[in-house]
């Protein structure tokens, strides 16, 4: 046993210390480049689908949501909750203008709020057991490193929406706070300044949701299910976008919609929209790469 009141000598120090480094940097090239095999092989094919696709992929995830009902109910009631409290937050702090820019938010973390879903279906593939506690067993993946990686750039993004859709509420309503909900509505729905900010919002939460939708549509769970890392994984995604452009922008759509409604009332109908866009995608996944 090492003697715990060994002082190392500066060798020792230094030996240690890029040794840690050494470890760091092979952890950081397998989160980025995956594992040696992957690194060896030719990017995953995607092909081409078509709309007929994407109906068969939510009928799948309607039956994956059917089957699991209870478990992926228990896992997404938090979400209304975090709705609300946004929605109070913004209100008992006078940020009104953020209201909606939180709310559609949910677009641009999705992928992220699924991977506990992709995993779900995943198994199921399997004719393996499934229960709630399951779509935790992606952090055991070894991708996982990967995966947050993605989902910090994720979150990233949806910080930069928020500064975007302050600063367009600024150049035209504002800056003054509105007084009320009822005032702002006013602002916005009556006045040219108000349908500018909604002109100049929606253009920007489109380009937004553009850029969330090529990079993550299939890079999640591809990075689920094969040890690729997060470039391959990333481009990938953005290769399944441009092969498929019209057929993704259906897919966008649909999601875009599927979120709204679920929004309202009071972000109760996330409890079913949600989970069965989570276990679409995977779905979805399985179609667009081989």
């Amino acid at each position: 046993m090492a003697d715990i009141h060994h002082i190392r000598n500066p060798v020792e120090w230094a030996w240690d210390h890029v040794t840690d480094a050494a470890t760091s940097v092979a952890s950081l090239g397998h989160v980025l480049m995956g594992s040696a095999k992957a690194r060896n092989a030719p990017l995953p094919i995607v092909r081409r689908i078509g709309l007929a696709d994407l109906r068969d992929a939510l009928a799948k995830g309607v039956d994956d949501f059917e089957a699991y009902r209870s478990d992926v109910i228990f896992l997404f009631l938090i979400y209304p909750v975090i709705g609300l409290v946004l929605a109070w937050l913004t209100i008992g702090n006078n940020v009104l203008p953020l209201l909606f820019p939180l709310a559609s938010g949910f677009a641009l973390l999705g992928p992220v709020a699924a991977i506990g879903l992709y995993e779900m279906s995943r198994r199921r593939e399997q004719s393996a057991t499934v229960n709630w506690a399951d779509a935790f067993g992606v952090t055991r993946s070894p991708a996982f490193g990967a995966m947050l990686l993605l989902g910090i750039g994720l979150l990233g993004i949806f910080l930069l929406w928020l500064a975007a859709a302050y600063a367009i509420f600024h150049v035209t309503v504002g800056p003054e706070q509105p007084a009320s909900i009822a005032a702002f509505a006013r602002d916005v729905f009556t006045t040219t300044p108000g349908w500018w900010m909604i002109a100049a919002g929606m253009g920007a939460g489109f380009l937004f949701a553009v850029l969330v939708l090529t990079i993550s549509v299939v890079s999640f769970p591809l990075l689920l299910d094969r040890d690729v890392g997060l470039y391959r994984a990333v481009i990938t995604s953005v290769r399944a976008v441009a092969k498929n452009p019209g057929t993704m922008a259906a897919w966008g759509f649909i999601v875009a919609c599927g979120l709204a409604i679920g929004s309202l009332p009071a972000f109760i109908g996330l409890i079913v929209v949600l989970p069965i866009l989570g276990h679409a995608t995977w779905h979805l996944y399985r179609k667009v790469v081989v």
